[in-house]
């Protein structure tokens, strides 16, 4: 082996078979194994996303296809991502809703390659106002 391949070698990721189940497990490979994400959606209060289907419609018609979150500037200096956001409402799931809808700078560039036609700065806008109501106990 030549030495810039011995020097990459050396440098692997270790190996553990120390997790539960003895099964081989790659340290510090640039992932991380989380729990499993389990929602009750019988559970789920679906309020957030009657308010915002209220305020814009075309909401309904987004399936998540990841178009948006493609060509979204805000993703490329930030972790926003509309298609998140959305699931997030969608499942109820309003822990950091509100500081994730204010990474989105409002340009417009996900309505124009949408291919269901979602008006997603409107959906935007409706979320942040939602978000900002006072909660009615």
């Amino acid at each position: 082996m030549t030495a810039s391949v011995m020097h990459a070698v050396q440098h692997l990721p270790l190996m553990s078979t120390s997790n539960k189940n003895n099964a081989t497990a790659m340290i510090n490979f640039g992932y991380s194994i989380h729990k499993d994400n389990q929602i009750n959606m019988d559970a789920v209060s679906m309020e957030l996303l009657e308010k915002v289907k209220k305020r814009e419609p075309s909401v309904m018609m987004c399936m998540a296809c990841g178009s948006c979150a493609a060509t979204c500037s805000a993703a490329q200096f930030t972790s926003f991502s509309l298609r998140h956001l959305m699931l997030k409402v969608c499942r109820g799931q309003m822990q950091g809703l509100e500081k994730e809808a204010e990474k989105c700078m409002l340009c417009g560039k996900c309505q124009l390659v949408c291919p269901r036609g979602v008006n997603t700065r409107n959906v935007i806008i409706a979320i942040r106002s939602v978000l900002e109501e006072p909660v009615n106990e």
